[in-house]
């Protein structure tokens, strides 16, 4: 499987640019472990294909690196863009698969409930 990465793909950059990629409202319970950091239970709120936003007490600095890790999933790499008031926006290191992305959003109706396909 191939990965797009944001620094030669076209839409990656737009999306960076201007964070134009559609989100999407979840509910999902995750790790997310910063970089030279211990990782910590989170709730995805929203996922886009670029990234995604986050619960996260501790404070996160911007350009940081970050690992977000969802159920029956490999850790996803992503930047911290912001943080703000106990919640981190973050963009992933590479686009996700929109096969991967439809996935994960089939399995999480909002309802923080995993269901295997």
């Amino acid at each position: 499987m191939t990965t797009t990465d944001w620094n030669t793909n076209i839409y990656g950059q737009a999306a960076l640019e201007d964070r134009s990629a559609p989100r999407q409202r979840v509910n999902i319970p995750a790790t997310l472990r910063p970089s030279g950091g211990k990782g910590f239970q989170t709730v995805v709120l929203d996922l886009s294909l670029g990234g995604f936003c986050a619960n996260a007490l501790q404070r996160m600095h911007t350009g940081n690196r970050c690992w977000l890790t969802l159920p029956g999933m490999e850790a996803l790499q992503a930047e911290v863009v912001w943080w703000d008031s106990g919640r981190v926006g973050c963009a992933f290191a590479n686009l996700l698969s929109p096969i991967v992305h439809d996935n994960i959003l089939a399995r999480y109706r909002g309802d923080g409930v995993f269901r295997r396909p």
